[in-house]
């Protein structure tokens, strides 16, 4: 399988970044020996070491001319990573700690004994984090009870009651702190965790539910915690920024790529406000809906395309390399999105005779992109044999199978070990300007495509197995259709 582009030019995106005053981090690490001791921080799914120090008897620091941005960021020692801390507004402060003697790489010993000095940001989020190793040391016993599989539901009942408790504790001291430090980082950062509460829906005049009314309210609060333009969102433990946008475009929009263009374009322009999320929102979509599972989708990789790189909106970071990969990939899918014509192919089958797919007649066409050499290929070819003996007459289809080998000899082994009854051409072989990838996208093998009796496009990368499946509903839509009257009648 082809890895695309895309994939090679993810680090170009962190090195756009605006300069601001300096910084310096001083640290004092008791019990520590001379060492050599690193600076990393996050950046979405990623992580970067940003800076070099040496530790003498414990004592060391990070320093630059340039800012350091808001985010969280962590000491490695050697090749461990110890603990985060946080970069919010003021960029210099002290942070001294203990070490374990006996093993240094004891991270909770750190967390226990550190000391914040200069900085209120670290100190709401190291006294964050001790109010959660109380509680969940409170918590250890009633959760054992709940793990417990001989225990009764009825037993459990007083753990529960317990274990609520607790949980109610940690929310109220995290709200707390939330709502006097709003503009710290560590308070930003929690609130980004919290779920938004919906609202029972209100009755209408007749007395009946609203039933939109929960999906549409959750719609437009969704980011209500989550500044979509606070880069400090992009450089965290958890890349809750890409989590959040995930699930707001796959689980509250119907997965279509004109009502996804919707939802995006509303969560970009909230983006550009600031160009460090501007630029890390638009190329995380790029990644999602590169390769996406539910088909159709990858339309929205050419819409975005479209919208934000050949129309020039990243060049203020993007690199002309970046833009040609996004362009090229972008116009391999283009031609054969679902919706669109298909192109005709004429190549040569086993005879050296041209064969037209458009010579076709029957009610679908059934575009099947193999490698003889292709171990899937070869799981999927006797499914689908059987899957034509079996069910040809019942959805009227025929079958045009393009081999990507140049090889003669291998086509006409592969035909004759699969017993294959469909048409099957010799891709290279072909009597048209263009080859046939770049009328069809298929870098992986096999690929298919199912085209209707207009050669549209209706279906595209299905496995042999959910043929069937798609097949029974396509008919059964079509019937549904035709049995509508007609608007105007």
């Amino acid at each position: 399988m082809k890895r695309l582009l895309i994939t090679f030019i993810a680090l170009a995106v962190t090195q756009f970044a605006h300069a601001q005053s300096g910084y310096r981090i001083d640290f004092k690490v008791k019990n520590w020996k001379d060492t050599t001791v690193y600076l990393g921080s996050y950046y979405g799914e990623s992580t970067v070491l940003r800076d070099t120090a040496k530790s003498k008897a414990g004592s060391f620091h990070f320093d630059g001319k340039t800012a350091l941005p808001e985010g969280a960021y962590y000491l490695v020692l050697g090749k461990n990573k110890l603990f985060d801390f946080v970069v919010g507004k003021n960029k210099f402060f002290t942070i001294e700690t203990t070490a374990n003697a006996a093993d240094p790489l004891k991270i909770e010993d750190y967390i226990k004994t550190l000391v914040v000095k200069n900085d209120e940001d670290n100190k709401l989020f190291f006294d964050n984090l001790h109010f959660i190793g109380q509680q969940s040391l409170e918590a250890e016993p009633v959760i054992k009870v709940l793990r417990d599989s001989t225990l009764t539901e009825d037993q459990k009942k007083d753990a529960r009651a317990s274990f609520s408790k607790i949980n109610d504790r940690v929310m109220a001291y995290q709200n707390e702190l939330i709502e006097k430090n709003p503009t710290t980082l560590t308070a930003r950062l929690l609130k980004v965790t919290k779920q938004i509460e919906v609202p029972n829906p209100p009755k209408k005049a007749d007395g009946s539910i609203d039933s939109t009314f929960q999906l549409t309210y959750y719609r437009q609060h969704f980011f209500d915690n989550l500044d979509l333009a606070d880069e400090a969102m992009i450089r965290l433990p958890r890349p809750f920024y890409q989590e959040k946008v995930k699930e707001y475009l796959e689980k509250l929009f119907v997965p279509t790529p004109d009502s996804v263009m919707k939802a995006i374009s509303g969560i970009v322009e909230k983006a550009k406000k600031n160009q460090d999320t501007y630029k890390y929102m638009v190329f995380n979509l790029m990644v999602m809906y590169q390769a996406p599972e539910i088909m159709g989708l990858d339309e929205v990789f050419v819409r975005l395309n479209d919208t934000y790189w050949a129309s020039g909106e990243m060049n203020f970071w993007a690199a002309a390399s970046i833009k040609k990969s996004m362009k090229d990939y972008a116009d391999k899918i283009r031609t054969s999105m679902i919706g669109r014509t298909g192109a005709n192919l004429i190549m040569q089958d086993q005879n050296l005779q041209p064969r037209s797919m458009y010579d076709i007649k029957n009610k679908y066409t059934i575009l099947f992109i193999f490698d003889p050499d292709c171990g899937h290929c070869r799981e999927e070819t006797p499914k689908l044999v059987e899957f034509y003996n079996k069910s040809k007459a019942q959805y009227n289809f025929e079958v045009y199978a393009v081999s990507s080998d140049t090889s003669m000899l291998k086509m006409k082994n592969f035909m004759k070990e699969f017993k294959t009854p469909w048409i099957t051409v010799n891709g290279p072989r072909t009597y048209l300007k263009e080859p046939y990838s770049k009328l069809y996208h298929s870098e992986t093998t096999p690929t298919i495509y199912i085209l209707d009796d207009k050669k549209k496009i209706i279906a595209k990368k299905l496995p042999v197995n959910k043929l069937d499946d798609f097949l029974s509903k396509q008919q059964k839509f079509e019937k549904m259709k035709k049995s509508q009257p007609v608007k105007g009648s």
